[in-house]
Order: C-alpha cells, then structure tokens, then sequence
C-alpha cells in the first residue's frame, strides 16, 4: 500500500506542475498588456502632475516679468523650467500664431492657434514629427490679458518604460515558472529517491525472510555550520530600498536578532542624549538637547539597546550616574545604558572648542569664517580621542563589537579603538559635509586625521558628493589603494568602505504625540505671542551658529517687507534660536548681531504692536518644536552650508495635515531628498524674498500635493532605514570576516 501512494503523490506532483505552468501561462497573456496600460497610465498622470506643478511655481514671477515688460527675465524664468530632462520646452501665447515668448527647445512647427483652448487647464498629444509632445495648457489673465502657458512635456520615455514593465513581468512569470518547475523536479526526485530505496529495502526483507520494513526516506543535509553561514549571507543581502520594506523600531530590532544575533553596539559621540541639570530652587531637569545627531540616533539606541558614550556636560550629570559612570536612559522606560566620560573646562576648551569648533567645524563647512588651528588645541584634541577610545574598550562586553563613532569630534578615534579592539566592526558617521582636498589641505595635521579615520571598517557621509570629496582628499595626501568602483581604500593592508548614508528622523517622531489637532496649535501659537488668528506665520528653528543662515532669512524678510510692503502687519517670522558654544567669539558675536538686525526690521517695518521678528533664544523642547511647525504656514532652513539638516525633515514630519511650505537652502542635504520644497540660495536675498511670497500665496491643493510628497520621503526613508543600512554593511563584514576565520581554522 505504500508503495502505492508514493506512486500515486509521484504522479500528482506532475499533474501539478503542468498546471501550475498552464496557470501561469495564462497570467502572462493577461497581465503583460495589462500592466504596459497602467504604466502608461501612471506615467501620464506623472507628468500631467509635474507640468501642473512646473506651471504654478513660475505663474507668479510670469506675471511680475510680463507686467514689467521684461522678456529677457520672462525667457529665464521658463528657461529655468526646461532644467527637467522631460520638459521639451516652455512657451507663453496670446492670441496670435507665435508665441509671445518661448524658451530655445519649442518645436519649429508648434504653432500657439493650434493647441486646445479651454476655461481651465487642459492637455493635448500632439506629434512634431519623431517626437510624440504631451503639452499642457494653463490660463494666466495678467492684467486683464488672458495668456495661455504651454508645458511641453517628451512622452517618448512613456513606451520605453512600458514596455520595459512588460518585459519584466512576463520574465518574472517566466522566471517564476522555470522556479517552481526546479523545485517541483527536485521535490520528485527526493520523493523517488526514497520511493526506490524503500523499495530495495522491502526487496531485501522479503529475501531474508523478514516482514517488510516502513518505507522511509534517507536523511540528508548540508553541514550545519555552513547552513548557518548561508542564511546570515542571505540576511546580509536583504536589501533597504525596497518600498514595501516599512522600517520601524520592531524591524530594526528584528534585524539585528536575524542578521546580527548577540552583537553588542557601542555609540561614541561628545553630545550625550539625556543631560542633567540643576534646577533653580532644588530639584534635577532632565534636557534632551537640540542636536540632529542625538535627535537621529537615539530612536536607534532605544530600538537596539547597547551603550552609548558620550561627555558628561550637564551640572548634576556626576550626581546622577553610579560608580562606573553609569546610567540607564530614558529615565521613564530605560533601553540602554548611557556611559559619562569627563572633561576638565581647560581639555573642553582645547579639545572641543578649540580644535573640533574652531578649526574643523569652519574648515568643513566653508561659512567665510576662519579656522584657527593651534598647537595646544590639537595636543588636547588627541588626548580626549584616547580617552574615548579607552572607554569605548573598557565597555565591550566582547571582543567583536559594533562601534558607531560619531562626527568629527573623534577623527582620531577610529584608529585608537582598532588598535585597542582588532576584531571590531566600527562605523564612522561624519555627520557634517566634507569640503574637496584643497580646503581640507589647510588643516596642519590633515594625514593624521585620514589615517585615524581610516581605522574605520567604514566612514559614512550624508551624500554621494561628501564622499567622493573624501575619496580625493585621501587619494591627494595618502599613500594607499583606492578602488574606485567599489569605494574602498586600502591602507595598510586594512579595508574600509566609504558609504553615503543619509541621515533622517524617526517616523513617526515621538514629538508628534499628544499634539493638539494643526488648528487648535495655530490658534494657541498666535494667541501666545499676540497675533491675529489670520495672520501668516513663518518659523525658523535651529542652534545659534553662523552656518544656519539666520542672519540671510532676516535680511530676505526685510527684503519681502521692504519690496512687496502688503505683507506689512500680515505676517510674522519667529526665530527660535538655542544659545550654541557661547564661549567662542563667532558665536556670541551671531547672537548679538541678530538680536540687532532683529530690531532695526521691527522698527523700520513695525508699527504700535505689530514686530515682523520675534527673536526667541532659548531651548526648546521637541514638543514645544513641533508645536510651532504645526503651527506655521512656512518654515525656513537657509542653512549656509549643512550635511543634511534634520529641522527640514521635522517640518514635514510634523505636518500630519498636509499643509505648509518648506523653503529650503540649495546647500543642504535634505534639499537633495525633499526636492518639492522651495530651494533657494540663501545668498541671495532677493530669491529667498520672492520664495517667501510664492510660499504665502500658494495655493492649498499646490502645498498637499508638494507635503504629500515630502511626507513619504520622510516616511519610508527614515532614520531606521538610515540604521539598518549600517548594521547590514556591518552584517556583511562580519560574516565575511567570520567565513575567512573558518577558511584559516580559526574556529
């Protein structure tokens, strides 16, 4: 009987792998045309979307220009449009044949009494000879002319990519198909190997005299280690960027138990994540303070657990730890265990504000403020690194843990924690940019500082751009191997990897619970500082320092006001600045200068209660932050120079309603992620002006579709993603190093 029903499940399997491969012969002729005509349609929809976008972004400086008679600003104001790849051109038509302007791509044939007119905007197919043109039409009425603004779109990439989807579903299904018969031909086999060896063995029974035996299959399997092995390479391969990966604590946690089971993960930075204080009149304040880098990386403290080190700045800080310096944070519901090292005020002076502030904060940033490099600083700056580094290896459980070292306090730290810990895996975050290596050339001990950064496995920087500037100082003042292909330098004899990395928030912010509803925090904003309930409000959140552009965001307001005086009265800018290294000159000369320019606007512009600025310096709590977000039409982040700027990703992170601009700075490494904001030069005055007014006249559907946009970047590329990468690269390494300890019998 046995044999029999494993005849039987033999021939069923074939039965229904033929069906299976009918079934999915018949999903290819269905799906293939069916997915080409979604394609075609989303792609549509796209680019109906960017070139009603393209239209309402330049309508308002279109009629400035053409009221001012002015057709050279008229041709570079659509000029600027065709900077997309897919707009073929941008034209302005009357009533007659040509248009009133155009910009050098229009089609020879394109004729203005040729395109489909209607009330509203409209769009229409139109073939100039190869070229297949979807050109969409918006009515402008300026000055009582109604013109038409013609967007010129290439739809050409449309049947490309359909048929590319095309292709690749029915090569899926394919692909699928040939799967499924493998593994139904493995399954057969294994199943008739058994079948056969049961039967051999029934043959022998019934020869010796004995009752058959039951008929089972022989064991077989792979070595256990090497199955191991494989599953963490697996792992290891699994990749970040896909969308429908949703990233949050519990993946991330997930994560490290599959990929990195027992791994034990170190922070190393000077700014610690819970501080300490004193309180007027008795009593302790917990701070949590205004930093991106403590704002990024302590959801992933609490999702992993480990220790994060860090520089006890805070009055009670010593009070509050054990004898080992320790403490458990977040004081409510403890995650992971906060380690303090301490400074003395003259090694804080020299090491922090010395070398770290006013030698590579400025020499990496570029702000036109001079880098001071001393001596005594560096003396001071190398001694701090050790003590990290010491710490760093007195608080390894094991002797393979992950260090994350953080910023360009500890360039030298790398190095010192890879002589202390060889079998480390230690990641170096810089978490601000990385000038080309002529500027970094002015740094005195600028090998030094490559080489103990080089101790790193790997050095992450917030952009492509940041690390091929790295790539090239290195490569100009070091005498190593660089691989340009696979970004990795040899020095040596050690690798390490260079990596972008850009870093976010976490979604959803833990700020954002509790807030009243967006209504309810505009009207208590406005109430709080004296405002009407209708009044325009626009906010700028960040540290006092002179790369955050404060001073160019005031000097656009006086412009806005001084040019367009309507918004005199009607809108309002709150400037929320915390006081930021105070004891260096650049810093508090920013603060005084501000507080000036502050009042000179409010008395030029101001009038009986009305203050265009509100200058308010002090810390802010994340709660009170997301409060004024929520709370404000426009948010500015005219950061000079930046590597990323997490305040912008806040902004969106906070807008749960879908409203709001961002006016943001070219020069940040968020306006790379977030391209529907307003980016600007903050250089400028005049742009960020007319960007102000753009962003206070635009309209509610405009700012839903440019925050629904946003709000997704934010979403799926956040800050757990930005971890999970590293722990996979760090995956990675472990097990190729793990994998070549075993090749060597290093077990």
């Amino acid at each position: 009987m046995r044999l029999r029903f494993d005849r039987r499940r033999l021939t069923n399997i074939g039965s229904y792998v033929l069906a299976g491969v009918a079934l999915l012969g018949l999903l290819t002729l269905a799906l293939a045309p069916l997915s080409r005509s979604l394609v075609e349609q989303w792609a549509r929809r796209d680019v109906e979307s960017r070139a009603r976008l393209a239209a309402r972004s330049i309508e308002g400086p279109l009629s400035r220009a053409v009221n001012d008679n002015d057709r050279a600003r008229l041709t570079d104001i659509m000029t600027a449009v065709t900077q997309d790849d897919r707009i073929v051109a941008v034209a302005l038509c009357g009533d007659a044949a040509r248009p009133y302007a155009a910009t050098a791509g229009l089609p020879r044939a394109f004729a203005c009494d040729r395109v489909a007119r209607a009330e509203g905007e409209s769009f229409s197919d139109i073939d100039y000879g190869e070229q297949h043109v979807l050109v969409g039409t918006f009515p402008i009425v300026i000055s009582g002319q109604r013109l038409y603004l013609e967007v010129l779109h290439d739809l050409s990439f449309i049947d490309a990519r359909s048929g590319m989807v095309q292709t690749y579903v029915v090569a899926s299904l394919v692909i699928l198909g040939i799967v499924v018969a493998g593994i139904a031909t493995v399954l057969a086999l294994l199943l008739l190997r058994g079948w056969m060896e049961a039967l051999r063995r029934a043959v022998n029974d019934v020869r010796a005299g004995r009752r058959p035996s039951s008929l089972r299959a022989a064991p077989t399997g792979l070595d256990r280690e090497i199955q191991h092995l494989l599953k963490e390479l697996d792992l290891g391969r699994t990749p970040t960027e896909a969308a429908e990966t949703q990233w949050t604590p519990r993946a991330l946690q997930d994560l490290m138990r599959e990929a990195l089971p027992g791994a034990e993960v170190i922070i190393l930075s000077n700014r610690e994540p819970y501080i300490h204080n004193h309180r007027e009149g008795g009593g302790l304040d917990v701070q949590t303070p205004a930093s991106g880098l403590v704002s990024a990386l302590e959801p992933v403290m609490q999702a992993c657990g480990g220790t994060w080190i860090a520089h006890g700045s805070g009055s009670a800080d010593k009070e509050t730890v054990d004898a080992a310096d320790r403490i458990a944070v977040p004081p409510a519901h403890p995650t992971y265990t906060l380690r303090r090292v301490w400074l003395t005020d003259e090694e804080q002076d020299g090491y922090y504000y010395g070398f770290a502030n006013e030698g590579l904060w400025p020499l990496c940033h570029i702000a036109f403020v001079r880098p001071a490099f001393r001596d005594s600083d560096w003396a001071f700056y190398e001694q701090i690194n050790a003590r990290f580094a010491e710490a760093v290896a007195r608080e390894a459980q094991t002797p393979d843990p992950i260090v994350l070292v953080q910023d360009y306090h500890f360039a030298l730290a790398p190095r010192m924690i890879r002589e202390l810990l060889p079998k480390a895996t230690i990641i170096t975050f810089w978490h601000i940019p990385w000038p080309n290596a002529e500027t970094f050339g002015i740094c005195p001990w600028k090998e030094r500082i490559l080489e103990g950064l080089l101790g790193s496995s790997v050095i992450g920087f917030h952009t492509q751009f940041h690390c091929n500037n790295f790539l090239e100082t290195v490569d100009r003042f070091i005498e190593s191997r660089i691989d340009r292909e696979h970004a990795i330098v040899t020095l040596a004899g050690e690798d390490t990897r260079v990596r972008p990395y850009p870093i976010s928030i976490a979604w959803p912010p833990k700020a954002l619970e509790g807030q009243p509803p967006v209504k309810a925090c505009r009207l208590l904003v406005r109430e709080r500082l004296g405002l009407p309930p209708d009044a325009k409000l626009a906010v700028g959140i960040e540290r006092f320092d002179y790369t955050k552009g404060i001073l160019d965001r005031m000097r656009a307001i006086d412009m806005l006001l001084e040019t367009m005086p309507e918004w005199k009265g009607q809108l309002t800018f709150v400037q929320v600045a915390a006081p930021t290294r105070s004891k260096l000159a650049s810093y508090s000369n920013l603060q005084s200068e501000a507080m000036e320019m502050a009042a000179d606007i409010n008395r030029r512009h101001g009038e009986g209660h009305y203050q265009p600025i509100r200058l308010i310096i002090r810390h802010h709590e994340p709660d009170e932050v997301f409060e004024l977000f929520r709370a404000a039409d426009v948010c500015i982040v005219s950061s000079l120079h930046d590597g990323m700027n997490l305040v912008a990703k806040e902004f969106v992170a906070a807008r749960d309603d879908n409203m709001g601009v961002l006016v943001l700075s070219s020069f940040t490494g968020a306006s790379r992620e977030l391209s529907e904001a307003l980016i600007v030069n903050p250089f400028d005055a005049r742009e960020m002006a007319q960007a102000l007014d753009q962003a206070i006249r635009m309209p509610a559907q405009e700012q839903i579709e440019r925050m629904r946009l946003m709000r997704q970047q934010v979403r799926e590329q956040n800050v757990y993603r930005w971890a999970a990468r590293m722990m996979i690269d760090a995956a990675r390494l472990r097990q190729g190093q793990r994998i070549r300890d075993i090749s060597a019998g290093d077990m």
